[in-house]
């Protein structure tokens, strides 16, 4: 008997109506279903709020902004230096802990659920003026969270799930939330007659956007110029996008924190740090190749296709700072898998035929699946390592206990001499280090704080030169995580959980 699909089910050539649902309804149920198991366990990792990379940095911003919001200083060293983690968002935050109260980590655990909220119905938004699918924001969700690779890439801006939930609480995540709802806004601007105000809060949301995460700001950029080129405005709309440029450079120069534009004469001071994203790219990204794939019919029927334009802008800034050896513009990577991960999303609900839509469901559901046993590592941070199979628990990356214990004995405001890991994480907690953990544009003297760090550690050191550097840097505690240093004159005041020593400096 040969059945057709009715709205209200299957009926037989007779009529006789039978049980039955529309394959696309169990479709969109099961990717809707999926998308929704996974921001659950994005939330528990919220609950959790792994410590573990860049965290430091970011509690420290917001320890700054606590205590000094108008002059905060370095976030890391005791200077009076400005510094590009004083973004508009960093600054709410640190109002939020300064007005309540609450712990610092309970303010990041804040920032991160208002970060997924955004990136979420960022995604749902723009998703929307990609296809009127109602599957459609689903499937955006799911391929962004899990069609990359095999070995995940860990790096804050990427939005792999698993390194996604190690990153939920920093600027990127936020901002690429702001950056998702952007391109909506701009998109829906383009096709109707919007007004001057909108215009003029597109260009301040732009500003804020490479405000708070610089290389997040290159990516919504990228994606600006590209739904920009889609959309072909007419004479009407270039006045209005002057003044929103204008607006939009006017905010970045009058940003009182950090000078953005003096950023762009920084180099590459980066290039060490980022030369590893341009590693391992095929086991990192190679899922990613069925949306690039997905991108060749939609180049075919529309070479000014938002999502190949967009495409291709991150192609070339990738490119270019490879073959430059500014391995910074690395960060610009999700330029290039945004568009590839929407476009594969989209093939299965608007690619022609029935076949070749089933055929893209199959492949893209395969993909999804690789991607997400690759990333399985993230549910260490949803319940107990040990309660993991070995297989999953080979993929997960422990936290870091972190240096609460300290706060017993250093206060505030004071100077620790910290080296490595350390020093990224002491910070957290309100203290300084000598030598900043991370790279400082801002910070003159950093190679000479770096290299007293280094000689302080250093076998064979004499007291001597150890008790001048404590004296210039005012270091009144110091933490060894290795086990070097014998010198009589430090006393033992704490341990911390993973054998380092706390030393009062005398």
């Amino acid at each position: 008997m040969t059945v057709r699909f009715s709205p209200s089910g299957v009926s037989g050539r007779d009529g006789t109506r039978r049980s039955g649902i529309r394959p696309g309804t169990v479709g969109r149920a099961v990717a809707t279903g999926a998308a929704g198991l996974i921001l659950a366990l994005l939330t528990v990792v919220v609950v959790r709020l792994p410590w573990i990379g860049d965290l430091g940095i970011h509690a420290a911003t917001v320890q700054r902004l606590r205590h000094a919001p108008l002059d905060p200083g370095n976030p890391l060293v005791d200077a009076a230096t400005p510094s590009p983690y004083y973004s508009p968002w960093m600054l709410l935050l640190g109002g939020v802990a300064r007005v309540t109260g609450l712990d610092v980590f309970v303010v990041l655990r804040l920032a991160a659920a208002a970060g997924l909220v955004l990136l979420v119905t960022g995604v749902w938004r723009y998703a929307r003026t990609l296809s009127a699918h109602r599957a459609a924001p689903a499937l955006a969700l799911l391929s962004l969270l899990l069609l990359w690779g095999t070995t995940p890439l860990l790096w804050s801006g990427f939005l792999g799930l698993h390194s996604l939930a190690l990153t939920v609480a920093y600027p990127s995540t936020f901002t690429l939330g702001l950056a998702f709802h952007f391109w909506a806004w701009l998109a829906g601007a383009l096709r109707g007659p919007a007004g001057w105000p909108v215009w003029t809060g597109l260009g301040v949301l732009w500003a804020v956007i490479l405000l708070c995460h610089q290389f997040s700001g290159v990516v919504a950029t990228a994606g600006a110029v590209a739904t920009l080129v889609a959309a072909r405005p007419g004479r009407a709309v270039w006045p209005r996008l002057g003044a929103a440029l204008l607006v939009g450079v006017a905010v970045l120069g009058a940003w009182p924190y950090y000078g953005f534009f003096a950023l762009m004469g920084a180099g590459d001071g980066l290039a060490d740090v980022h030369r590893v994203l341009y590693e391992d790219l095929p086991a990192r990204f190679w899922l990613v190749l069925l949306g690039v794939a997905a991108l060749v019919p939609r180049w075919r029927r529309d070479h000014r296709d938002p999502l190949v334009v967009f495409f291709a802008l991150g192609v070339l800034i990738v490119a270019a700072g490879w073959l430059t050896g500014r391995h910074s513009w690395g960060r610009a990577l999700p330029a290039v898998t945004i568009p590839a991960q929407l476009a594969a999303a989209t093939a299965v609900l608007e690619a022609g035929r029935r076949r070749a839509r089933a055929a893209w469901a199959v492949l893209l559901t395969g993909a999804l699946l690789t991607g997400g046993w690759a990333q399985a590592g993230m549910l260490g941070y949803v319940v107990p390592a040990d309660a993991l199979p070995g297989a999953v628990a080979d993929k997960y990356r422990p936290a870091w206990p972190g240096y609460g214990w300290l706060t017993r004995q250093v206060r505030y405001g004071d100077v620790v001499m910290a080296e490595g890991r350390v020093a990224r994480q002491v910070p957290a907690y309100g203290p300084y280090t000598v030598a900043p953990g991370y790279p400082d544009f801002f910070l003159a003297d950093e190679e000479r704080r770096t290299a007293a760090t280094r000689a302080y550690f250093a076998a064979g050191t004499p007291a001597s030169e150890r008790r001048r550097t404590e004296r210039e840097y005012e270091v009144r505690w110091v933490v060894d995580h290795r086990g070097v240093l014998d010198d009589p004159a430090l006393r033992p005041v704490a341990r911390g959980p993973r054998g380092e020593v706390l030393y009062a400096v005398p």
